[in-house]
C-alpha cells in the first residue's frame, strides 16, 4: 500500500510499504515517468473537465432558456448555483483532501461531479438543473483543490514546477477547446451533451488515478473540519445572491449576519478553515480586493458578451463560444511571459496597467450590435482584453501566494480561488438587474442591446477601480523577499 513520509525539506512525499512504516521509498514521483505522465494526466482530466463547464455554460443559455421556458433569474441560477457551492466549500475540500488523501478526495470529487453531470443533462424543468448545478459545485470544490494538490504531494521538489506548467498549458488547450466542442454540442446535438460528455471524462480520470497514482496526504494535517465555518460561508454567498437576483431585504440582511457569524467562528475556532491572520498583510488583502473587483467583472462579461451575440448578433452557440478563443490563446502563449515580466519589474505596474487595458478592451465591445462583423466588431475588443489578462494574471497569482507566510500558502491560494468565484458569483447576479433586466427581456434583442451597454461600461469601471487599487496598495517587494507593509 502506499503511505507518506517526510523528505528533508519538510515537505509531503511518497513512500511504499506493505506493513512497515520505518522503511521508505524513494522521495517522489519524477517527470517523464509512467506515474508521472498518470499524475498529470488524471489533474489534466479532471480539473479540464470542470473548466469545460465553466466556459460552455454561458454558450448554452440561451438555448436552455428557450427549451425549458426558464427565465433571466434562472439562467442567473443555473450559473451561480455552480459558483456559489464551489466558492463556499473550496477551501473545505482542500483540506479534506490533506487529510484523507488528495487522490482518494480527488476520486469522490470526480465521480460527484460526474453523477451531478448527468442530472443536469436530464433535468426536466429549470428548477432541477439549478439543484442538479448546485451539486456539481460541491462535487467541484472536491475535485478542483485536488487536482493541483495530488501534483504538489507526489512530485519530487524539483519536478514540482515542470509538472505544474504541464497541467497549467494543458489546461489552456482544454480551456481553447472547449467553446468549440461545448458550441458544436448545442447546435448540432442538444445542449445537454455538454454535461452528459462529462460521465465518459469522469470514467477515463478515474481509472487512471485509482489505477497509477500514488496517494499523498499531509500527516500534519488536522482531524477537525471547520464545518460551522462551511456552513456561515455557503449560507452567506448564498443569502447575499439571493437578495441580488430576487430584491429581498430579508435576504440581504440574513446575508450580513451570516458574513458576521463566519467572521466570529474563524476568529474564534482553533482551527480555522480561513485563517483570518493572512489578511493582516496589506499587500495580500488588496490583491485578494483586485481580484474581486477584476474577476467579477470578468464573469460578467463572459455572461453578457454570450448572450448579446447570440440575442443581439444572431451567434449561433458555436460561433458565441469560439469568439473568445483569441484571448485563450493569447494566454497559452504569453502567460508565462507576463510572470516573467512582473518578476523582473515588481507587480505593482502588470497589475494596474493590466486592469486599465482590459477595461479599454470592454470599452471596444461596445461596437457589438446587429451587425456580424466580427473582425471589426469582436475580435478588437477580445484582443485588448487578452492582452491586459496576459500581463495581470500570473504577477496577480504569484503577489497573493508571496504575501502569506509559507505555512498558508495553501490557504491563500484557496483564498483567491474562492474570491475569484464570489467576485464572478456576485456579478452575475447583481448586474442584470442594476441594468434594468428582468423576466424574459434578455430574449429580447432591443431591450438587451441597451442593457448591454450600460453593463460593459459598469464592468469597465470595476477593472478601473481594480487598477487603482493594485497601484496605491501593491509594492515590488512582496516578490524579492523584500520587507513588506502591514
Amino acid at each position: 500500500m502506499t503511505r507518506l513520509s517526510q523528505a528533508p525539506d519538510d515537505r509531503t512525499v511518497l513512500c511504499v510499504d506493505c506493513e512497515d512504516t520505518s522503511h521508505s521509498a524513494p522521495p517522489g514521483v519524477r517527470m517523464g515517468t509512467p506515474t508521472g505522465r498518470a499524475v498529470v494526466a488524471a489533474a489534466t482530466l479532471g480539473s479540464g473537465m470542470a473548466l469545460l463547464d465553466g466556459t460552455v455554460v454561458n454558450v448554452a443559455l440561451r438555448t436552455i432558456g428557450e427549451e425549458l421556458d426558464a427565465s433571466l433569474a434562472q439562467l442567473q441560477w443555473i450559473t451561480n448555483g455552480y459558483l456559489l457551492s464551489l466558492a463556499s466549500l473550496i477551501l473545505l475540500g482542500g483540506s479534506l483532501g490533506d487529510r484523507f488523501g488528495r487522490r482518494r478526495v480527488f476520486v469522490v470529487g470526480t465521480v460527484w461531479f460526474a453523477a451531478a453531470s448527468v442530472l443536469c443533462g436530464l433535468a426536466p424543468d429549470p428548477e432541477v438543473l439549478i439543484l442538479a448545478r448546485v451539486l456539481q459545485g460541491i462535487g467541484g470544490a472536491l475535485l478542483t483543490p485536488g487536482s493541483l494538490a495530488m501534483i504538489q504531494g507526489a512530485f519530487v521538489q524539483e519536478d514540482r514546477a515542470p509538472a505544474i506548467g504541464a497541467w497549467s498549458g494543458l489546461g489552456s488547450i482544454a480551456a481553447a477547446i472547449g467553446p468549440f466542442v461545448g458550441g458544436a454540442l448545442i447546435d448540432y446535438a442538444s445542449w445537454r451533451w455538454i454535461f452528459l460528455i462529462n460521465a465518459p471524462l469522469a470514467v477515463v480520470t478515474v481509472l487512471i488515478a485509482v489505477r497509477a497514482v500514488p496517494e499523498t496526504r499531509d500527516p500534519r494535517a488536522s482531524s477537525h473540519f471547520d464545518v460551522p465555518g462551511a456552513a456561515l460561508a455557503a449560507l452567506a454567498l448564498g443569502a447575499t445572491t439571493y437578495a441580488l437576483i430576487e430584491a429581498s431585504w430579508l435576504a440581504a440582511g440574513l446575508g450580513v449576519v451570516a458574513g458576521f457569524g463566519f467572521v466570529v467562528v474563524e476568529s474564534r475556532t482553533r482551527e480555522p478553515m480561513l485563517a483570518l491572520g493572512v489578511f493582516r498583510d496589506r499587500t495580500f488583502s488588496a490583491s485578494n480586493v483586485m481580484t474581486l473587483l477584476v474577476y467579477g467583472a470578468l464573469g460578467a462579461i463572459s455572461f453578457f458578451v454570450t448572450l448579446q451575440l447570440q440575442t443581439v448578433t444572431g451567434y449561433g452557440a458555436l460561433a458565441a463560444g469560439a469568439a473568445f478563443v483569441p484571448m485563450t490563446v493569447l494566454m497559452l502563449c504569453f502567460a508565462a511571459a507576463g510572470g516573467r515580466l512582473g518578476q523582473r519589474i515588481g507587480p505593482r505596474i502588470p497589475m494596474t496597467v493590466g486592469p486599465l487595458i482590459m477595461a479599454g478592451g470592454v470599452l471596444l465591445l461596445l461596437r457589438i450590435d446587429d451587425q456580424r462583423d466580427y473582425l471589426l466588431d469582436v475580435l478588437p475588443g477580445v484582443t485588448v482584453f487578452g492582452v491586459g489578462l496576459v500581463l495581470m494574471v500570473a504577477p496577480l497569482t504569484a503577489t497573493v501566494l508571496a504575501a502569506a507566510p509559507d505555512e498558508h500558502a495553501g490557504i491563500a491560494s484557496g483564498v483567491n480561488n474562492a474570491v475569484a468565484r464570489a467576485g464572478s458569483l456576485l456579478a452575475v447576479a447583481a448586474l442584470p438587474v442594476a441594468v434594468g433586466l428582468s423576466g424574459e427581456e434578455y430574449a429580447d434583442p432591443r431591450s438587451f442591446d441597451a442593457a448591454f451597454g450600460t453593463a460593459m461600461v459598469a464592468c469597465a469601471v470595476l477593472l478601473a477601480v481594480g487598477g487603482a487599487v493594485s497601484w496605491l496598495s501593491i509594492r515590488n517587494s512582496v516578490l524579492d523577499g523584500g520587507p513588506e507593509p502591514h
